[in-house]
Order: C-alpha cells, then sequence, then structure tokens
C-alpha cells in the first residue's frame, strides 16, 4: 500500500512538544562557550545627519568588552538588492545619516545580556534631524532625498519608462477606476531574528542564524564579509517562523561575525520584539491603482494596473515583488488587453521584503477588487462576472498578458464548487431578508478567485539518500523547513521507494558543510524542487541496490523488486536488504531536480462576514475554501498550511497594519499596538478539495504554502464591502476596521444625502 496521499502524523512534534525547539538564542555549542553579547544601539530619529556619537561613558559601563561605531568597522556598505539603484547602500552601522527609525548606529560588546542594554544607554548621539517622507507619493516628488548624491528617490521601475495605452479602455461599456491600499505588514514571526557566531583556528567562521535559506545565507554573509563561501559554515538551527521575512540573511549576521572575529571570541546577538517590529523587513505596502473596463453583459475587456511600492529606506528584497505583482496581474482571468507598471520608492520607513505570497497577494487583491467594483456597476452578481471572465480549461497551458504561462486549471470549477459548498443562493438570500428588515448586523459575502505562481525563479534542488548498514536512512535536502513538515514528508517520499518505515528515516537540512548546494524554501517551492529530488534521488538508490543485487542475486536487475526495504527476485523469497547492500558497500544517491519552469495552483474562496452597521465591526462567521495545488502528498501538512495562510488572509483584510506618523515613527512597535487574531478570533475553516496535476514534476504537485493568504485577503475585504454596499459604500481599504467601516458608512450618508 502506498504511503502517499495519506494523513501521516507529523514526526518532528513529539520532540517540539517535550523537549521545545532549539532556536538560535537557545544553542549551548561548545563552538559558543564564552560568547560575548551584542546590543545595537538604533536611532530614534526616522531621517537625520549623524553630528557626533560619544562612547565614553559607555566604553567603561560593567561588563563592556567594546564599543564599535561605524567609522571603526572594515565593512563597507553594501547594495542589499542588485537590482536596486546602485547609490543606495546600506552601512552595517550608520555613520553619516540614518534613514529609518531603528537603523543601528552603535554596537556594544558586554560579557553579559543584561549589561548591554545598560550600556547602550550611555551612548549619547547628537542628530541634526532632517524632513520624514513616509508617503508613497511624497517619496515619488524627489522633494526630500534619502541619498541626496542619487538625485532621486526611485530604487527600481517596471515597465516605468512605458507609455500607457490612451486608447487601452476604447469600446468598453463601463469603465471603473480604484485607489486601493494593500497595508504594510509586519511578519512577525515567533522567533524574532537571531545570530551567533565564532571563528575557529582553522580560520573559518561557524555562523548559526535563523534563516530560511542556510546557502544563501551563507553567500550573502560571504558577499558583504568580502570572503570566499567556504570559510563559512553556516547551520540553521530549529526556525520559529519566517513568512519570507527571513530569505537569505540579514546585516545583522555579517556584523556578527565580523565583531566576532574583532574580539577573537564568539558573539550572540538576539532582538527584541520591538526591534523586530522595527528592524526585520516588512511585507506588501502598494498602492495600486486599478481601472477595469468591459461590456454590461460581464464581460472584461481591459485592465490597468499602476503601483507605487514601498521599499523601505534601503531597498532589500521587497524591491523586486512588484515584478510578480504585474506578472499575476490578470489573475485568472483572459482579459484581451491588460497593462501595468510599478515604481518603487525609498521612504523613511523600515525596508520591506517577502511576506507570505510576496508580490501576488497584491497583484490578486488588485483584480479582485477591480472585478468586484465592475460586477457593481454594471449591476451584476460578482461571482458571475468571474466565470464569464476565466480561463477556459481548454486553453491551457495559457500565456497571460502579463508574460506567464500557466501549466494547468479549472478555474471555473472551483467557483462552482465553493459557491456550492457555501450555499451561496442560500446566502444571498439571507442577506436580501436582513436588508429588507433594515438589521443593525449585516450580512456581507466575498468570492475571491486567484491564481498564483510557485517555485517562481529557483526550480532546481538537490538532494541525497543514504542507506546505513543499520536500516536507517539518511536524507539531505537543500530545502530549509521552518514549520512545513519536511521531515515527515521528505521521509514519506523516500520511504515510497525504498519501502523502508518512516521512522527509521531521518531528514537533515540547513548545514552548509553537510549540503553545501541549496535553495532554500520560499516561494512554496519545496516539494515541487525539494519534494521531487528526494523522490527522485530515492527511486535512483532503488536502481543503484537493483544493479548491486543482481550480481549477488545473479539474476537480472529487470528481474528484481524493492518491497519493505528488501531487493528480491520477482515471485521468490531469494533476496537481500538494503541494509545489508549498504553494509558491503556505501549505499547512497545525489541527485538534483529540474523542474524547468514555475507551477501555478489555483483557488476560489468565499467568505461570510457579519457586520454591525452601528459600529463597524466585522466578524467572519464563515470561510470556505478551494486551494487546487494538485495531488496531496499529506493532507494533514496541506490542510495546516491552508489554515496558517487562511488565518494571515483574514488578519491582513481586518485587523493588521504596520502605522508610522508624519515623523517616520512607528506607532505599531509592540503587539500592544500591532492587532493579528488568535485562534479564539477565527472561524472554523470549510477546506474542499480540488486536484489538478502539473506535468512539470513527477509528483504533480503545485506548492501550497501562501494560497490560503491569497485567496482569503480579498474574499474577507470584499465581504466586508458587500456587507454595507447597500448603504452606498464602493470601497473600504484594508484593514477593514471598525473605524474605517463606520467611517465609509458615514460618508456614504452624507453624500446619498446631498
Amino acid at each position: 500500500m502506498s504511503i502517499m496521499g495519506t494523513r501521516v502524523v507529523r514526526t518532528e512534534d513529539p520532540e517540539f512538544l517535550s523537549r521545545g525547539a532549539t532556536y538560535t538564542d537557545d544553542l549551548t555549542d561548545e563552538r559558543l562557550k564564552g560568547a560575548l553579547h551584542l546590543t545595537l544601539v538604533r536611532s530614534p530619529l526616522a531621517h537625520g545627519r549623524i553630528t557626533s556619537i560619544d562612547t565614553e561613558a559607555a566604553r567603561t559601563a560593567p561588563g563592556v568588552v567594546a564599543v564599535i561605531t561605524g567609522a571603526d568597522l572594515d565593512l563597507a556598505p553594501k547594495l542589499l538588492f542588485d537590482g536596486a539603484n546602485r547609490g543606495m547602500v546600506r552601512p552595517f552601522l550608520a555613520t553619516d545619516k540614518v534613514r529609518f527609525v531603528g537603523e543601528p548606529v552603535v554596537a556594544v560588546l558586554t560579557e553579559e545580556l543584561y549589561q548591554g542594554q545598560d550600556a547602550a544607554d550611555l551612548v549619547e548621539i547628537d542628530y541634526d534631524p532632517l524632513p520624514a517622507v513616509v508617503d508613497l507619493r511624497a517619496a515619488a516628488t524627489d522633494e526630500v532625498l534619502l541619498f541626496e548624491e542619487v538625485g532621486t528617490n526611485l530604487a527600481l521601475g517596471f515597465g516605468d519608462d512605458e507609455q500607457f495605452d490612451e486608447h487601452l479602455f476604447d469600446g468598453c461599456d463601463v469603465v471603473v477606476t480604484q485607489e486601493i491600499v494593500n497595508q504594510r505588514l509586519a511578519p512577525s514571526p515567533l522567533e524574532a531574528r537571531a545570530a551567533a557566531a565564532a571563528w575557529g583556528d582553522d580560520g573559518r567562521v561557524t555562523i548559526f542564524c535563523s534563516t530560511q535559506n542556510a546557502q544563501i545565507a551563507r553567500d550573502e554573509v560571504a558577499g558583504w564579509l568580502g570572503v570566499d563561501p567556504g570559510v563559512i559554515h553556516l547551520i540553521t538551527p530549529d526556525v520559529g517562523g519566517g513568512f519570507g521575512a527571513k530569505i537569505g540573511a540579514d546585516p545583522e549576521f555579517a556584523l556578527v561575525a565580523s565583531l566576532a572575529k574583532r574580539a577573537a571570541r564568539p558573539v550572540r546577538w538576539s532582538e527584541s520584539r520591538s526591534e523586530n517590529m522595527t528592524g526585520m523587513v516588512h511585507g506588501r505596502a502598494q498602492l495600486q491603482t486599478v481601472t477595469i473596463g468591459g461590456n454590461r453583459d460581464g464581460k472584461v475587456l481591459a485592465y490597468r494596473l499602476d503601483v507605487l511600492a514601498d521599499g523601505g529606506g534601503y531597498p532589500r528584497l521587497g524591491t523586486a515583488l512588484p515584478f510578480f505583482t504585474r506578472q499575476m496581474a490578470p489573475g485568472v482571468y483572459d482579459i484581451p488587453k491588460v497593462e501595468s507598471r510599478a515604481r518603487v520608492f525609498v521612504t523613511t520607513t523600515t525596508s520591506t521584503g517577502a511576506y507570505r505570497g510576496a508580490g501576488r497577494p497584491e497583484a490578486t487583491a488588485a483584480i479582485e477588487r477591480a472585478m468586484d467594483l465592475f460586477a457593481a456597476e454594471i449591476g451584476m452578481d460578482p461571482a458571475e462576472v468571474r466565470k464569464r471572465n476565466v480561463v477556459p480549461p481548454e486553453k491551457f497551458p495559457f500565456e497571460t498578458k502579463g508574460g506567464a504561462v500557466y501549466d494547468s486549471g479549472e478555474y471555473a470549477k472551483a467557483i462552482d464548487r465553493v459557491l456550492e459548498g457555501a450555499g451561496y443562493a442560500e446566502l444571498r438570500a439571507e442577506q436580501a431578508a436582513r436588508r429588507e428588515r433594515g438589521d443593525a448586523v449585516q450580512l456581507g459575502i466575498g468570492v475571491s478567485a486567484y491564481v498564483e505562481i510557485t517555485g517562481g525563479g529557483e526550480f532546481e534542488e538537490d538532494a541525497a539518500v543514504e542507506v546505513h548498514a543499520d536500516g536507517t536512512v539518511t536524507v539531505l535536502t537543500g530545502t530549509s523547513p521552518h514549520g512545513q513538515g519536511h521531515a515527515t514528508a521528505w521521509a514519506m517520499l523516500a520511504s515510497e521507494h525504498l519501502g523502508i518505515p518512516i521512522e527509521k528515516i531521518t531528514v537533515k537540512h540547513g548545514d552548509t558543510d553537510l549540503i553545501p548546494r541549496g535553495k532554500g524554501t520560499m516561494g512554496s517551492r519545496s516539494l515541487q524542487t525539494g519534494g521531487v529530488a528526494v523522490y527522485q534521488a530515492a527511486g535512483q538508490l532503488v536502481e543503484l541496490a537493483k544493479q548491486r543485487a543482481a550480481d549477488l542475486l545473479e539474476a537480472s536487475a529487470d528481474d528484481l523488486e524493492v518491497t519493505d526495504g528488501r531487493v528480491a527476485v520477482k515471485g521468490t523469497d531469494t533476496g537481500v536488504t538494503l541494509a545489508e547492500l549498504a553494509a558491503r558497500e556505501q549505499l547512497k544517491v545525489e541527485t538534483v531536480f529540474n523542474s524547468g519552469a514555475a507551477t501555478f495552483p489555483f483557488g476560489a474562496h468565499v467568505a461570510v462576514v457579519e457586520v454591525d452597521v452601528e459600529s463597524g465591526k466585522a466578524v467572519v462567521d464563515r470561510i470556505v475554501t478551494v486551494d487546487d495545488a494538485g495531488p496531496v502528498l499529506n493532507p494533514l501538512l496541506a490542510e495546516g498550511q491552508r489554515h496558517g495562510g487562511i488565518a494571515q488572509g483574514i488578519s491582513q483584510a481586518l485587523l493588521e497594519e504596520v502605522v508610522y506618523d508624519a515623523d517616520g515613527n512607528p506607532l505599531t512597535a509592540t503587539f500592544a499596538d500591532y492587532a493579528f487574531p488568535s485562534a479564539a478570533e477565527l472561524p472554523s475553516f470549510t477546506l474542499l478539495n480540488m486536484e489538478t496535476p502539473t506535468t512539470l514534476n513527477p509528483l504533480g504537485a503545485k506548492g501550497i504554502g501562501e494560497a490560503g493568504t491569497i485567496g482569503a485577503t480579498p474574499a474577507v475585504q470584499s465581504a466586508v464591502v458587500d456587507a454595507v454596499s447597500h448603504l452606498g459604500v464602493r470601497h473600504i481599504d484594508m484593514p477593514t476596521s471598525p473605524l474605517r467601516v463606520w467611517t465609509a458608512i458615514q460618508q456614504a450618508a452624507s453624500e446619498g444625502a446631498k
């Protein structure tokens, strides 16, 4: 019986639930014995020139070993994203200027952790304040420049040199335009950023850090330090959440390694929650203008998306994400004419990076809001408008106007399934009844359809599988789990070929000496690249075992089969175990799988909300989803990914937002101010199944890690707007907080009274 597709309980969990995880800050590794503790003095100012730094008092504080300024470092400022404007480099410690609240200015090394903050408080830094620029429109004017020598705040443009077609909407009966805010979010992983470094007598440095990709982090740190990657041994302990914000390395990792070499002692660093909220990259942060046109029969003929994106104080990975927003701009729809552009500007705020979905949720939020606005304008049901415009299944593979090639899809089928599962007709009837009665609590129904790109840009992954003489198996993978369940899933894939129980299979990752090549975990790529690589390696190991067993058994390899960890002649009891073969000679296969292209999972969500029109408070009552990522390896793991994604999508739609005041001061730097839901505030999720395989890998699998976020966010936002649309409300930006909803109702009433 195949283990594939079965609900195997996570093998990781007993350790996590008993002993607990070992995060970077928990390490007791011998190499870190006697480590110093790093505390960073951070800028309280969003924008200003540094006029003086006085560290004398701090140097004499108890436990202080060293106080280091940017002038003391031998690390040159670096461009943190290669595609950005070359002049927008970030120093490891600010020397002349600060560009966001929380930027590191001085490093303090102490014997004990508690001594660090006391000493940091004694550092005196004088600043000459400069005007902050928080608003994207203001940044685009270049009136206040973050990098005067560059002469512009534009970090990168996508299609910005192209002129929009003034005739794009010719022939449309209806054209609707709306400005949409896809707000800035804080990833807020359970574990904040952390790193530790120790140099050995061999001239190599061991770096422990919380990251989603050990190999990429190694290479980035090597580049920043100016050393060969082989000098660095990077190890990833347990990682308490990433959500894209821990892709690769942070500049602080290189700083820790540099200071460890300078002090000739190991150095440890971990940030507080407030430091994390202002120092770790943020997500989303787009100001979008959508224009959609079509006919009154519901056919969309043209769509335009214009994006202003926030790169924060220094361009990082977030600078690249509007590429995916443009690529996925048409969504699931076959729209004859589509055009888009995006411009990324630096602002005096925290840098932006990837956050669950990374550019694709922003595209879906835009097109789905546009479809709702178009449906409202022509007076047609929003679900019907969607079904009339989706790409039909016979057109796959389908090249979109965004330049993507969708591999497979059944978009209308997904919409129909989720509408039926939600009882859509009954919901609309209940909504009409509440409106007729004038109830204080109104019902809102939001529909979204989405397609996303997974495994985009990183199609290749390494894996190795080895059977040992004691019958156990080791799997080496270039992917790096931080909650996905790779230890269970990859063991299932190896077991499927080898017939060895998963309890005997150990999955190792996140050690660059053990696994020198790998692309890590991001973009929902793991199963379709890393998992398939493991599956491929295990299959190749079976063929290798057959060849070796053929000589022992004096049989043709074609007459052999592997079952239950044993190679036997078909139809006989004559055979040899894989363990016995391994005892004679190392039984190991290393392989690389390359899919050659990305996959495009898709789905549809229906959100049901109740909105108190007197207070503006919205509560999600139900959410019903179809998230089609092809054949499912382990339903338990897939459902967990869907649950987490849906929760984060609901949270963006209703609650989460990083807020700065006009002076660039963060107003949401703690969990007391930054809202997100606990399980108690979320409804049960109804998960409906569809499996449309891809032809790009032998499992037919697509990614599932970000799907829920992409589908849930616009569905919930649309549901909130729908609940009060009969009162004249056309649009409400996220998060749809009670104040925003109440204000929208009052404004609509005021405009209706004129």
